[in-house]
């Protein structure tokens, strides 16, 4: 086996391997070439090429998030590295474990004029788990520059990756390794010149201690007690713990789509419950009907806005997060943050606790009732759009498949239709953002066992179409793109108004299709405009095939925000 002859490169490709990570996302450049010949060299580690390194970085995210393990890219000097910053950020607030990697220019040629070299050091800080800026191996430092010795620099470099790693694999968080390299770059050697320490496992776990006297005390005096799931991986929840939560007649659960959390008992369309509540003119009695004394909350960020709004308004008296690493104080009332896992948490909490007598879960489960008999009425007399497309796609999903939600309306119009609990669900929540969705759900699907769905509005499509740029992608991969022409979002946002501003600055009103990207990546493709069409569709594209597919869903950009703010009127 070959190897890279520059020490520091051979220890992180070998600290790497001792450490198990074992996929590595590379995307092309020369400084980084010490770590592309080592990582291609060694038969244990599974290197993907990826040019765009923003693509590359969203595509490591969606594979570490599937595999919850760290997954590393790696990058040359200069503005690549940027480009891995909104992946970064989603990582830092999604808890992924993403390892970056950036090959550095030697520090005396930064800020001299030097072509490709700004400076890397530290540039993530805001949002990381921890930086590693290693040191430049002796042998390669300038001659006019008085070097530390090997040894102390290798033993340096070793503590701080020991440091990275750990980081990454304990606290499931990004981590950032720059090393810097002086030319030449592509020198190889048949053995190894350096021999790092054996990994051994060495996870400190503080016990989480708890005052169960305290929270049993408040959950049997309290008639009105709200479960409210964020972002959660699928099949994390046990179903005794729903089942728990589901026959406590004082407990409502909201869960969202992208919760994967299932009981015909839970609230899984947060706003159908909401939206009649601020249109009615009994809106304050409802609200404190609906307030809840007790507030759980567990997984990852919200997507409803109007649950926010609700809660921030209407603050119970107690709110527990209940997550083994963080809390974050969404509605301003955070009381308690439990560190532990929920499944532990409920089991103790329904320990020799008393099931208190309530109405609160029966009668919101008589308006859930209410909204899901008046949704299908009302999808029977709408034309065609956004709101109607979502729910025959969402019915014709097949069972077992991962689903990857882009952001913006795509996530919101799913959390109003079922969806089916076989179905693994994932959306980029952590910052929310549209940059990334197409390449997280291709490197997702990399190891996934099932088939793979992206669901995908036009502009979070066209704005990562550079994701499509690579050899990775399966035959079972599906596209589902909502074209209605536009950023949809805003026109059911405050503020919208028929201006040629409004439709160039925020709309962002366009023509274009995906026809000619599907040709140029050989994706199978089809367009529809109308429901009847869709549904003809659907019936084969979950078929097998040689190639990925699109469906281009076209829908009526000027109509689609009054018929889904009409829904709401409806169902009021």
């Amino acid at each position: 086996m070959m190897y890279s002859n520059i020490p520091s490169a051979q220890t992180l490709v070998l600290f790497f391997q001792s450490w198990g990570i074992k996929n590595i996302i590379i995307s092309p450049g020369s400084r980084n070439a010490p770590l592309t010949l080592g990582f291609t060299k060694n038969p244990y580690f599974n290197s993907y090429s990826i040019v765009d390194e923003r693509c590359a970085a969203f595509f490591a995210l969606g594979m570490a998030q599937q595999l919850k393990e760290p997954v590393a890219v790696v990058c040359t000097s200069g503005s690549a590295m940027l480009n891995y910053y909104p992946a970064v950020a989603e990582a830092f607030y999604s808890d992924v474990p993403l390892i970056v990697v950036s090959a550095d220019r030697p520090g005396d040629k930064i800020d001299i004029g030097d072509g490709q070299t700004i400076r890397q050091e530290n540039i993530f800080e805001k949002h990381i788990g921890y930086s590693a800026n290693l040191k430049q191996d002796a042998a390669h430092s300038r001659p006019n520059k008085i070097a530390e010795s090997q040894l102390s620099i290798q033993g340096y470099n070793e503590r701080e990756l020991g440091k990275a790693l750990r980081m990454a694999i304990e606290t499931s968080s990004p981590v950032h390794v720059n090393i810097p390299f002086e030319e030449p770059l592509y020198g190889l050697t048949d053995h190894q010149d350096v021999h790092i320490p054996l990994h051994e496992e060495d996870v400190h776990k503080e016990d989480t201690i708890v005052d169960w006297n305290k929270f049993k005390r408040i959950w049997e005096g309290s008639g009105q007690k709200m479960v409210l799931v964020g972002v959660n991986p699928p099949n994390h929840i046990e179903q005794e713990i729903l089942n728990l939560l589901a026959t406590d007649e004082s407990v409502i659960v909201f869960t969202e789509t992208t919760s994967n959390v299932h009981h015909e008992r839970f609230f899984p369309s947060i706003d159908s419950i909401i939206a009649p509540i601020e249109k009615s003119t009994n809106q304050e009695v409802l609200f404190q009907k609906l307030q809840p004394e007790v507030l759980i909350t567990f997984g990852g960020l919200i997507v409803s806005k109007k649950i926010k709004a609700f809660l921030r308004t209407y603050q119970p008296k107690q709110h527990w997060h209940i997550n083994p690493k963080k809390a974050y104080d969404t509605f301003f009332c955070l009381t308690d943050h439990v560190k532990m896992d929920f499944n532990l948490f409920v089991k103790a909490l329904y320990s020799d606790t008393k099931v208190v007598a309530s109405g609160y879960q029966k009668d919101w489960l008589k308006t859930k009732s209410d909204y899901e008999r008046k949704r299908t009425e009302y999808l029977g007399k709408i034309a065609f759009s956004d709101f109607a497309a979502f729910n025959v796609i969402q019915k014709a999903i097949p069972t077992s498949y991962q689903v990857h939600l882009a952001n913006s309306s795509t996530v919101r119009y799913t959390q109003l239709f079922p969806m089916d609990s076989s179905l693994a669900v994932y959306c980029n929540r952590g910052t929310s953002g549209i940059d990334g969705s197409t390449s997280t759900a291709i490197g997702a699907s990399i190891h996934h066992d099932n088939p793979t769905l992206l669901l995908t509005g036009d502009l979070s499509f066209f704005y990562d179409s550079n994701g499509l740029w690579n050899q990775y992608i399966r035959s079972d991969f599906r596209i589902i793109l909502i074209n209605n022409s536009g950023g949809g979002i805003f026109r059911i946002l405050p503020g919208f108004e028929e201006t040629e501003e409004f439709s160039t600055f925020f709309e962002t009103q366009h023509s274009r299709e995906a026809s000619h990207l599907a040709a140029m990546y050989q994706f199978e493709y089809k367009k529809v405009a109308t429901k009847n069409a869709l549904e003809n569709a659907l019936s084969e594209f979950f078929e097998k095939s040689e190639q990925p597919k699109i469906l281009e869903v076209l829908t009526p950009r000027a109509l689609n925000n009054k018929i889904l703010l009409d829904y709401f009127d409806f169902i009021s």
